[in-house]
């Protein structure tokens, strides 16, 4: 029996993705499936309690519903909240016209978006790329943290919205590697705002950086974390 399973938004830049999976069996469980997956898919697994399955474009509300042969299933993250497309982890390149569309309200005089990007010279090396590798969990659970940590601590200035997007994998020079955007009603709190969250980026995300230059690869010294305080 083979199911091709769709994946959507952050889950489908969690695996890279669709997924195509084949049994023995002539069936199985919507309930089998998921423990099928909690199994075989690590990085999936911190998700799956939270979303939704659909077979044959309809939701599935009982688990106990029998998959078959052909069957096109498809893991439905929540619309609105859940897996947060504020705060991202991703291999994909990063776009920000996408970051400044979830920051943006009526009320926002100013949008800030900060862009990272890989410079081709780093303490007086010759870099030719660089090489993102993450703790992808705790890095997207960091980065939720730090977006409440920047909206308590701008709550009575009008800052409306945080999102923050940073890219793993292997960068060119001049590629993005993170995408923060915050809006708020005045341009001094947006720059402020956007300053301190770039800074807690850097200070709380396990994110590091593989160095390719012309002498090898080395990875590049970073900080003592300094956690984001609940």
């Amino acid at each position: 029996m083979k199911i091709t399973i769709q994946l959507f938004a952050g889950l489908k830049d969690i695996v890279g993705s669709d997924i195509t999976e084949n049994f023995d069996q002539e069936s199985i469980s919507v309930a089998e499936l998921r423990q099928h997956l909690e199994q075989n898919y690590e990085k999936l697994r911190p998700y799956l309690s939270g979303v939704a399955i659909a077979i044959n474009e309809d939701y599935v509300l009982d688990d106990n519903i029998e998959l078959h042969d052909g069957d096109s299933v498809a893991l439905i993250p929540p619309i609105a909240g859940g897996a947060n497309p504020s705060f991202l982890i991703t291999k994909q390149i990063l776009q920000p016209p996408t970051i400044k569309k979830l920051v943006a309200t009526p009320s926002s005089g100013a949008i800030v978006i900060f862009e990272g990007v890989v410079r081709n010279l780093h303490e007086g090396r010759r870099v030719l790329r660089l090489e993102y590798e993450a703790y992808d969990t705790m890095a997207l659970k960091q980065l939720e943290l730090v977006g409440d940590e920047i909206l308590s601590q701008f709550v009575n200035r009008e800052v409306h919205k945080i999102a923050i997007h940073h890219r793993i994998g292997m960068l060119e020079i001049g590629d993005i590697s993170l995408l923060v955007a915050i809006s708020a009603a005045h341009r001094a709190d947006a720059f402020e705002a956007a300053n301190l969250a770039v800074d807690r980026v850097k200070e709380t995300v396990p994110i590091w950086k593989k160095e390719y230059g012309l002498n090898g690869t080395m990875w590049q010294e970073g900080i003592l974390p300094k956690p984001v305080t609940k």
